[in-house]
């Protein structure tokens, strides 16, 4: 079996393959302090309670984006698995062209997520990816990867509007009943989650003008911890994928055998 590993700045989110079946897929709180030996405790806790047996890992790849656990990760796979990981972005190839002036510069979970899409979904294709940031990735009908852009998350957000006023209560991002707030509570939830999901269409609607293309010619698919808010009103976008990543990270080791 395969495990997949995607490395986030809030969660990591782990699979286990069997062949091309997702047997089980989890999320963990990223944290940059913890050791190899306390990942490796943690990811032995997961295996113990659904009783799989860390022997039939057979292979493992890691996506990260965050550069302080891309030692402490693979550290963790040698000791706690007896596997030396594959690394997106070092020297297995993606699968993709990567058209951008710098293609290093690229994080890796946006190529993984561009790889899947395409095999997936087919292309022109956006995919919008909603965690800590919001991305808009681009792929062409023939599988490039030719950008997209990248806009601060929902969460951080509405963080950042309670760390920086002093009556602004912490919210829970949902979206309420009606746009003209009652109280404060709901006017910060409505000014988030409306303007998102307007920001997210407005933002399809330039690339796509951009493109020459209309709204019929491209798949949108939606990803990441927010996707169904971000969709629920959307006027493009109909799939979500939660697991696209995962499914990327397998299509990548596949074609690195």
């Amino acid at each position: 079996m395969l495990l997949v590993i995607d490395v986030g700045n809030t969660n990591i989110v782990l699979g286990v393959y069997d062949g091309d079946k997702l047997k089980y897929d989890w999320r963990i709180a990223t944290q940059k302090d913890r050791t190899s030996d306390e990942y490796g405790l943690v990811f032995d806790q997961i295996f113990q309670y659904h009783c799989i047996c860390k022997k039939e890992i057979k292979a493992i790849i890691i996506s990260s984006v965050v550069p302080t656990l891309m030692h402490t990760l693979p550290s963790m796979c040698q000791r706690y698995f007896s596997i030396d990981p594959l690394i997106v972005g070092e020297t297995i190839d993606p699968g993709i062209n990567v058209l951008l002036d710098n293609p290093k510069e690229v994080g890796a979970d946006r190529v993984v997520n561009a790889v899947a899409g395409y095999e997936k979904y087919g292309g022109p294709l956006i995919i919008v990816d909603s965690g800590t940031a919001i991305t808009l990735d681009v792929v062409s009908e023939n599988g490039d990867y030719l950008g997209g852009v990248i806009t601060p998350g929902i969460k951080i957000s509405s963080e950042a509007l309670f760390l920086r006023t002093a009556k602004l209560p912490k919210v829970e991002i949902i979206k309420p009943d009606t746009v003209i707030g009652k109280n404060t509570i709901e006017s910060i939830q409505a000014g988030i989650v409306n303007g998102f999901v307007g920001l997210v269409d407005h933002l399809i609607e330039l690339i796509i003008t951009e493109m020459g293309l209309s709204a019929d010619d491209v798949k949108l698919v939606a990803t990441g911890g927010f996707s169904q808010i971000l969709t629920q009103d959307s006027k493009y976008i109909t799939i979500i994928d939660k697991l696209i990543t995962l499914d990327g990270l397998r299509m990548i080791y596949e074609r690195n055998l």
